[in-house]
């Protein structure tokens, strides 16, 4: 008998890891500023269960959706992915609209001239920025909050 668990994994992508290539926890970060992962994250990774693994790329997930959905609205979520494979840029399907956004915001920030036609609106607060400032920010304020989430239910106080 496949127990709920594993039938839902196998319904579920491998999780690969968030490794972007910019790791800071060598330099002592507790919290990497390239993927978020917290450090014991970085090293253990490997050696991680893919339920283990899930839950990590859950919390980063819903954390970067958090942001992104505090400086952008995404009205057509078909059009964004359509934009993504047209453009040929790499995201993961099974991820959210959300996610799909920085994504494309990473890869080309610079040269969108117009969010809507890609399914985006950017909120009001931020139409004076430049997309590869809003990226900066989502980017600098998703490591904020991991690092938040860190100190508040990770860090070991001696």
């Amino acid at each position: 008998m496949v127990s709920p668990s594993s039938a839902r994994q196998s319904t579920m992508p491998r999780v690969t890891t968030p490794c972007i290539g910019v790791c800071s926890t060598a330099l002592g970060d507790a919290v990497c500023r390239g993927c978020k992962r917290f450090a014991h994250e970085v090293i253990d990774w490997n050696g991680y269960s893919e339920e283990q693994k899930q839950a990590v790329d859950r919390r980063l997930d819903e954390f970067l959706s958090q942001v992104v959905a505090n400086k952008l609205q995404i009205v057509d979520a078909a059009l964004l992915e359509w934009q993504l494979q047209t453009q040929q840029i790499r995201y993961k399907a099974h991820k959210g609209p959300e996610i799909w956004a920085f994504t494309l915001l990473k890869a080309g920030a610079a040269q969108i001239v117009d969010p809507a036609e890609f399914g985006l609106v950017i909120d009001a607060q931020y139409r004076d920025v430049t997309l590869t400032q809003l990226r900066d920010m989502i980017d600098r304020e998703f490591y904020i909050l991991s690092e938040a989430h860190y100190e508040r239910y990770m860090k070991v106080v001696v």
